[in-house]
């Protein structure tokens, strides 16, 4: 498996990762035995970058990792994330960055996780009520202890990325980035580029649709979080879906799969960049570990531009409530 640098702190991962929230939240049904499964047979393949947060199932998500990965943590390097602060229930309290919060959510996530340290710990959204350098104070503090190896933060504008990274060294921020969402390319790339901090692409396959998979929103559970997806709703979905099928005659001729070409142009973004796509199901991952065989050429690429270029996704990746939470 090849590895990635993330940062210039020395965080190194393989060049694929894992999101592990689908297993317990937003996308149907949880099935805990095939996706403890999934996270096993993600590291016989060398899949061994692995992402969580607190906020995931509410809480569960972390307990699931932490059980995958008992007796096996020096294989894993493990990332999580605090900042959305829900209740046991699943209810929404709000966007948390106090200094407090920060120690006592580490605390939490090391007892689900059953493990003394992470290696990758997130500002999973940034508290405009609190400035920046005072979560990053307190993550910094985490560090010193021994319970975190490494920063970052996710969905952050370029000004607060600078502001963080200053405060202490930022090994990496997450963000979406896909043939739908390109909205990194405005900037935050630019100044990850500058000031030597890695990327981590979370839904690099537009939360399924370029699976090419997809054909009718029907197709979701009643509980799934693309039913209330301004993406897959009413006309937007015919639209994004038109796109998909452009797509996935490229991929035939290539003799791939639509999700396996969609990651390969994540990966061919550059060596900063590592996307994580979720999957609960040891199929999907087998597929998607296979997409780093696949090479793209400049005509390739071309010809993907072609057909998804920059903003070519209807709708937004967010409903209004949420899309006021992300490049903060």
């Amino acid at each position: 498996m090849e590895q990635r640098s993330l940062g210039t702190q020395g965080l190194e991962v393989s060049a694929l990762g894992l999101g592990c929230m689908g297993m317990s939240q937003s996308y149907g049904a949880a099935d805990d035995d095939e996706s403890i499964a999934t996270v096993h047979r993600a590291l016989e393949l060398g899949v061994t970058f692995l992402d969580t947060a607190d906020m995931y199932g509410p809480f569960t998500n972390e307990r699931l990792v932490g059980r995958a990965i008992a007796g096996r943590r020096d294989e894993v390097i493990l990332a999580t994330k605090f900042g959305n602060e829900r209740r046991p229930d699943g209810s929404w309290v709000g966007i948390n960055g106090k200094p407090d919060y920060v120690r006592r959510c580490i605390d939490a996530s090391l007892e689900r996780l059953g493990v003394d340290h992470v290696d990758l710990y997130y500002q999973h959204r940034v508290d405009t009520s609190v400035p920046v350098e005072e979560t990053w104070g307190a993550m910094g503090e985490l560090v010193e202890a021994g319970k975190v190896r490494y920063l970052g933060i996710s969905e952050a504008a370029p000004g607060t990325i600078r502001r963080a990274h200053a405060t202490h060294p930022m090994s990496a921020i997450q963000s979406e980035y896909s043939l739908f969402t390109r909205d990194p390319e405005d900037g935050v790339l630019d100044t990850i580029r500058e000031l030597g901090i890695g990327f981590v692409a979370y839904s690099p396959l537009g939360r399924g649709f370029l699976s090419g998979t997809i054909t009718s929103p029907d197709q979701f559970a009643e509980d799934d979080f693309r039913r209330f997806s301004p993406r897959f709703s009413g006309e937007n979905f015919q639209k994004n879906l038109d796109v998909v099928h452009q797509v996935q005659a490229l991929a035939e001729e290539k003799g791939v799969t639509p999700s396996q070409l969609a990651l390969a142009w994540v990966l061919a973004q550059g060596h900063d960049i590592v996307p994580i796509p979720g999957t609960k199901r040891r199929s999907y991952l087998e597929e998607n570990v296979a997409a780093l065989d696949v090479h793209l050429s400049a005509e390739d690429l071309a010809s993907i531009e072609a057909v998804a270029p920059k903003g070519v996704a209807a709708g937004d990746r967010y409903a209004s409530e949420h899309m006021s939470r992300i490049n903060v």
